[in-house]
């Protein structure tokens, strides 16, 4: 999954974010609430981790703009407040969960699979790709029923061409999808997780087509 996780204290932001990234989920490290709230109204993703208490704009302010828009991604919210009305007033924002510091980093990654577990009704489990499968959750790999060894990285890459169906996606969005925006990866490790992965599909009459300017797109052979 893509997750943003909005927290201006820097230890706990990184924290937080080492244990997602553990897990194999791509994070989005956000500090100020007014920036937050701009990168949640033009960027997707799967669940948000955010504080009440930032500069700029509150969590919960966050929270009311984000469901204003109609938007359904779930929401954990964390603060230092431990008194009911205030968890109160964070579930009436729109929050589906609420932890309060200090929390185990275990108790949250618990919450964040909870959360994902409720997030589909019916959520797609695995993509079909010519003669392979690509299962979701857990994020593998299997060609006729037997598992192929191919590194977290490459996985997440092709999970992200997997659910383009076809259609291109940048190296910059292949990026921010496999490491989360904000990160200082360089582009260039995309090409290097496209060739790599290009080898390994094509004994599979799989292509990844680069469109130069474009990006890159999955074309499964017949």
């Amino acid at each position: 999954m893509r997750i943003a996780v909005i927290e201006d204290n820097r230890s706990l932001r990184k924290g937080i974010s080492y244990r997602l990234e553990d897990d194999g989920h791509a994070v989005d490290q956000l500090s100020d609430g007014a920036e937050a709230d701009l990168f949640l109204t033009h960027e997707s993703g799967d669940l948000i981790i955010l504080d009440i208490n930032l500069p700029g704009l509150s969590g919960l302010e966050i929270l009311t703009n984000l469901r204003s828009r109609n938007d359904p991604r779930p929401v954990i919210l964390l603060t230092a407040r431990s008194t009911t009305a205030d968890r109160v007033a964070g579930l009436d924002a729109g929050a589906d969960d609420y932890l309060v510091k200090p929390f185990a980093m275990d108790e949250l990654a618990a919450r964040v699979r909870a959360l994902a577990r409720r997030k589909e009704v019916a959520p797609q489990k695995a993509i079909a790709l010519g003669r392979l499968v690509l299962s979701l959750e857990p994020l593998g790999l299997t060609a006729e029923g037997q598992a192929l060894d191919v590194p977290r990285r490459e996985l997440a890459l092709l999970e992200v061409l997997a659910r383009a169906d076809g259609a291109a996606v940048s190296k910059e969005r292949l990026l921010d999808q496999v490491y989360g925006a904000g990160s200082e990866t360089d582009e260039k490790v995309v090409e290097v997780y496209v060739s790599r992965l290009r080898k390994r599909l094509r004994a599979f009459d799989i292509e990844i087509r680069v469109s130069r300017g474009i990006g890159y797109s999955l074309v499964i052979g017949k």
